[in-house]
C-alpha cells in the first residue's frame, strides 16, 4: 500500500510529464490504482482541514493516464473511489467560473482558477469498459484539474500571471490571501 510520502510535490519536474495512455488494464495498472487510492487516503488522514478528493497517477510518479476520484467528498468515512483511465474532456459548456482549487502535490497553496461549469468526459473504467459521463459544478472542476495532471499541467499554471489568485491554508483551516512574492518563494512555478 502506498502512503502520502509517495505523492510527489512541486517543484518536482515529473509533475510536468505528459502521461501515457493505458493500453491494457492488467495487474500492474490495478496495483497503480490501489496505490493511488491508499496514498490519497493516507494524505487525507494527515490533514485536519482537507479531504483527499482525487489523484492522478503522475502524482505518485507513475506516468499513466489514470485518475481516481472520491465518490463522496462530504463523507471522510466513505473511502470509495471511481477510476477513470485515459480520461478526456470531449465537451465543455458554460462560461468559465472562478473558484478555489488545491492539490495534494502543492502543499498548503490554493488558488482561484477559472474552469468550465459543465463538461462531458470519456474514459475507461477499472474493467477497461468505455464510460461517458456529463458532470457539473465541483465534480466538473475536479475532472478538469485531474485531466490537466495527465497532460503535465498544474493548477498554478492557469493562474501564474494573476497575483490576486493565491491563498494559503492556515493551521486553523482558513484560507488567507498570499503576497505574490511569497508565492514565488514557494518554488511552485516553472522557470
Amino acid at each position: 500500500m502506498a502512503t502520502k510520502d509517495q505523492i510527489i510535490s512541486l517543484p518536482d519536474d515529473h509533475l510536468y510529464t505528459r502521461s501515457q495512455r493505458v493500453k491494457i488494464v492488467d495487474n500492474q495498472i490495478q496495483k497503480v490504482i490501489e496505490d493511488m487510492k491508499s496514498a490519497t487516503l493516507d494524505w487525507e488522514a494527515s490533514r485536519e482541514h482537507e479531504v483527499g478528493v482525487a489523484l492522478a497517477a503522475i502524482q505518485i510518479d507513475k506516468p499513466y493516464r489514470i485518475v481516481v476520484i472520491r465518490n463522496n467528498f462530504d463523507d471522510k468515512d466513505d473511502h470509495s473511489f471511481s477510476v477513470f483511465i485515459n480520461p478526456e474532456v470531449i465537451k465543455q459548456e458554460g462560461q468559465p467560473e472562478e473558484d478555489f482549487e488545491g492539490c495534494l502535490s502543492v502543499k498548503n497553496i490554493y488558488g482561484k482558477v477559472a474552469r468550465h461549469p459543465k463538461v462531458k468526459i470519456k474514459a475507461l473504467n477499472e474493467d477497461g469498459k468505455e464510460v461517458r459521463i456529463k458532470v457539473e459544478g465541483f465534480l466538473a472542476r475536479v475532472f478538469q484539474h485531474e485531466i490537466d495532471h495527465t497532460n503535465g499541467v498544474m493548477f498554478v499554471d492557469h493562474i501564474r500571471d494573476n497575483p490576486e489568485a493565491f491563498y494559503q491554508l492556515t493551521d486553523e483551516g482558513k484560507l488567507v490571501k498570499l503576497n505574490y512574492d511569497d508565492v514565488k518563494a514557494f518554488g511552485i512555478f516553472r522557470d
